[in-house]
């Protein structure tokens, strides 16, 4: 009898303490607890390394950001807007302009890895982080699936003009886009793989390098594209009106997915609350100004009807400008590097996302196991490179472009958001940088966000959705109970 009595009585002391659903769903982690855990306040602490500099964090920032979409994006932007792409340049840097003061609030603020993923389970909630998390993995696995299939066509184009040789349709292009497999990308991304494994430092500087490569060929580019510049290929400007010129900032908006990369590496930056905010902004006044000057001069340099299905055209735009091959060579070897740092950083962002999410207990330990010797995730960065090596070699770009646009977007609402929250109920934790003009800076960025979220095709909101759907069992079947937070006490 009185052992019934006990079970009883521990039946309803479990009742008693068992959390709600929704305090399940909506529990935080506590800010303090993300960066001990990280080490952040003790040198000798923390699993991965503080190593980078501001001058290394804005060259990841830049190397993820230039080459995304400037190489290759304005064959499909153009259509859309005609002339007025550079309107639609414009929004989406406004939009990312008030974006990265958000992020350069938080980031100062939570300086660890997992950007808007730790930044939005600090300030709304597991549930909302794990979808941001997933919102995160989809970016930057497209991401380095769509720039690796433009950094396939460069790699063509530059072949072909220097030993007049190119790899066939059916190796070089996806299903569905003329082909059978994207080797050129699948080999890019194995490349980004074993260079991430040696070490986040070593990829920095190597990044870096590639950096400086990029901009002195977009800027020659530019110089030589003014040379040809006609205002009669301005008119009409925007033929297809502002829907025209809202969808093409949707889609160019994922060339700025660098302010993002910036904050992922908060675990291995020195003085990260300094540091962060400074890389972030300095990244997006560099990317937006050499955005801008290619835009202007390519659409004033080519009439708008020739951009669409134009295979690496700011080379052949070169090409036809000169009349002479060489510029083209140098424009298509400045990509193959240009687009290679691109790759190299977004993968670098997506094993940093998963590691932070993998020590929450959202996604399995694999990911933030750390080697002891290079101090990186290597089973975590060797799944990354399987997982976008598919998407590369077997899905068409048009897909992977519009859905980085859309978990760019939502993850950029997110810290907008976070920022919000975060100064109501924690304005006490000492911030290296605040948002100048709140509250009305991160509501500009929620709005322009809903905006540009809003021209995304269907066909992008149906799979988009069916991500989520996805992401929604994942968490019901493992991470709700296997959170590191699951225990109420």
């Amino acid at each position: 009898m009185g052992a019934t009595h006990a079970r009883d009585d521990d039946a309803e002391e479990a009742r008693v303490s068992a959390p709600s659903v929704r305090s399940q769903l909506f529990r935080r982690k506590p800010v303090v607890d993300m960066v001990e855990e990280t080490g952040a306040g003790r040198p000798e602490g923390g699993a991965l390394a503080r190593r980078m500099g501001v001058g290394q964090l804005m060259g990841l920032g830049i190397g993820a950001t230039i080459g995304t979409g400037i190489f290759f994006v304005l064959t499909s932007a153009v259509p859309e807007a005609g002339p007025a792409v550079i309107v639609s340049f414009v929004l989406a840097a406004i939009t990312a302009g008030f974006t990265a003061l958000c992020y350069a609030e938080l980031a100062s603020t939570i300086p660890v890895a997992g950007s808007s993923y730790s930044y939005a389970y600090a300030t709304l909630g597991e549930v909302v982080a794990y979808v941001v998390g997933w919102c995160l993995v989809l970016e930057y696995a497209v991401s380095s699936a769509a720039v690796s299939v433009g950094w396939s066509e460069y790699l063509n184009e530059l072949l072909d003009d220097t030993i007049g040789l190119r790899i066939p349709d059916a190796l070089s292009f996806a299903p569905g886009a003329g082909g059978v497999v994207n080797l050129p990308a699948i080999v890019l991304v194995t490349l980004c793989a074993l260079l991430l494994v040696r070490g986040a430092s070593e990829s920095a500087r190597a990044n870096a390098v590639m950096v400086v490569l990029k901009i002195v060929v977009l800027l020659f580019f530019a110089a030589v594209a003014f040379t040809a510049f006609e205002a009669g290929n301005l008119s009409p400007f925007a033929p297809l009106g502002a829907a025209g010129v809202g969808a093409a900032a949707s889609s160019i908006f994922f060339s700025f997915i660098g302010l993002d990369a910036v904050s992922t590496a908060g675990e291995e930056v020195r003085d990260p609350r300094r540091t962060l905010p400074r890389a972030i902004i300095g990244s997006l006044i560099v990317v937006t100004t050499v955005y801008l000057l290619v835009a202007v001069a390519a659409v004033g340099a080519q009439a708008a009807g020739l951009f669409e299905g134009q295979e690496a055209g700011l080379a052949v735009i070169l090409e036809n400008v000169t009349g002479s091959r060489w510029p083209a060579i140098v424009l298509a070897a400045g990509a193959v590097i240009s687009i290679f740092s691109v790759t190299l950083v977004t993968m670098y962002g997506q094993t940093r996302i998963l590691f932070a999410m993998s020590r929450d207990g959202m996604v399995p330990s694999l990911f933030s196991r750390v080697d002891p010797r290079t101090l990186t995730p290597v089973r975590g960065t060797v799944a990354v490179a399987l997982f976008v090596g598919a998407l590369a070699g077997f899905v068409p770009l048009d897909f992977l472009v519009d859905l980085t646009s859309m978990g760019t977007l939502v993850a950029f609402l997110v810290v907008s958001v976070g920022v919000m929250v975060l100064r109501s109920t924690r304005p006490d934790l000492p911030r290296g940088f605040r948002v100048p003009g709140y509250p009305v800076v991160p509501v500009l960025s929620v709005l322009f966000c809903l905006y540009l979220l809003y021209g995304l095709p269907p066909v992008t909101w149906g799979l988009f959705a069916l991500w989520l759907t996805l992401a929604a069992v994942l968490y019901v079947t493992y991470a709700r109970t296997h959170s590191r937070l699951r225990d109420p006490r």
